[in-house]
């Protein structure tokens, strides 16, 4: 009997809507989509349009009269001239190249060249949603079948009343995966960092476990606790981030072991925007007193312990994830390096099984 043609087997489905590993690499190489990502700091939005390469696109960032903050794509509908050269007309942008107007919602209100063609009143530029928080601007970057935003839970050190906290900015010259990696390995502090005022003490040798959590996972040290960077946790909550504690000796003020909320998200295949946001549970005077040491003090000490991660960082070659060796203390790495990918197959198997397009392809292959 002939096979009814109108039957396909799951297993033929599931083949067909897998994606191929350059997909795979490509949407790992210019970040997940579907989440809030940090892009810049707020100082970097004044009263001129600034444009920035982030996550395989390209953006522009403006405030308007108001001091609202808006997030487009840096692309002119008229002919692709760059918005980020635009004028600031106070609630639009005049396109240097024709004038063409856009608003911060996308919409075209003027063609001075050509008033009442088709383009105005379309809306023509892609406009990102926008949030800010603790010194940040983050967007959130939607799929074909994700444009609306979803709900962005920020961690409590960068939310609640109860904790302080300080925006740490840098740019390294390394993939972005890399600096995940380093955030989820606990045992680097007590080598690289073991000249730390507060990563001095500690074992080499440790054992450690992976346990799961409502929004991703811990791995952390059985064989000690506060003593050195002993966990990591890895969380999603509509924004992709590692926390860590570090304890800190009476010297370092009042509030705790000091914490650290890191994100990052890619400028090119090789270079990363790193977001450190530094805190401590402090409120009344015990905040007032944190906040003075951190400036006056102990700020240029974490920038050293910094600079000792990006000499590293920047040393290791962009390939050398294919020519590794792990053990049992990068267990944290490879769980998280296996979450993101399960997440990225995710993602461009349904994009394939709805026929949707991959937008963000041709923006990683030219950066």
């Amino acid at each position: 009997m002939a096979a009814n043609p109108q039957v396909v087997s799951s297993a033929a489905v599931a083949n067909a809507n897998a994606a191929t590993e350059d997909d795979i690499e490509l949407l790992l190489r210019i970040g997940l989509r579907n989440r809030w990502h940090p892009v810049c700091p707020s100082r970097f939005v004044t009263d001129k349009p600034v444009g920035l390469y982030r996550l395989g696109l390209k953006l522009v960032l403006w405030r308007d009269s108001a001091g609202t903050l808006h997030v487009q794509e840096d692309h002119c509908p008229h002919r692709g001239a760059p918005l980020s050269a635009a004028r600031h007309l106070g609630n639009r942008l005049a396109c240097i190249y024709h004038g063409v107007e856009v608003s911060g919602d996308g919409t075209v209100v003027s063609v001075p060249g050509s008033p009442g063609c088709a383009l105005e009143g379309k809306k023509a530029v892609k406009t990102y949603p926008s949030t800010e928080l603790k010194g940040a601007v983050f967007i959130y970057v939607g799929d074909a079948l994700h444009p609306d935003p979803v709900k962005f839970e920020p961690p409590p050190q960068l939310a609640s009343d109860e904790y302080d906290a300080f925006l740490c900015y840098t740019e390294w010259r390394t993939p972005y995966r890399y600096m995940v990696d380093n955030n989820l390995d606990p045992m680097h502090g007590a080598f690289l960092h073991r000249q730390s005022h507060s990563m001095a003490l500690g074992d080499i040798q440790a054992k450690f476990r992976v346990r799961k959590t409502d929004t991703g996972f811990i791995f952390e040290k059985i064989t000690q606790r506060d003593v050195n960077f002993d966990w990591s946790e890895w969380c999603d909550t509509g924004a992709m981030y590692a926390r860590l504690e570090i304890p800190y000796p009476k010297s370092g003020g009042p509030g705790g072991n000091f914490g650290i909320i890191f994100m990052s998200v890619p400028i090119d295949p090789v270079t990363t925007a790193c977001f450190f946001f530094r805190n401590r549970k402090v409120q009344g005077w015990q905040r007032n007193v944190w906040r003075f040491l951190y400036r006056n003090r102990l700020e240029a000490r974490h920038w050293k312990v910094l600079e000792q991660d990006r000499v590293v960082a920047e040393g290791i070659e962009p390939d050398a994830c294919e020519r590794e060796f792990l053990y049992d203390h990068d267990v944290g790495v490879a769980r998280v390096r296996r979450w993101m990918r399960e997440e990225a197959i995710a993602q461009l198997s349904a994009l394939k099984a709805a026929e949707k397009p991959m937008p963000w392809a041709k923006a990683a292959i030219s950066v």
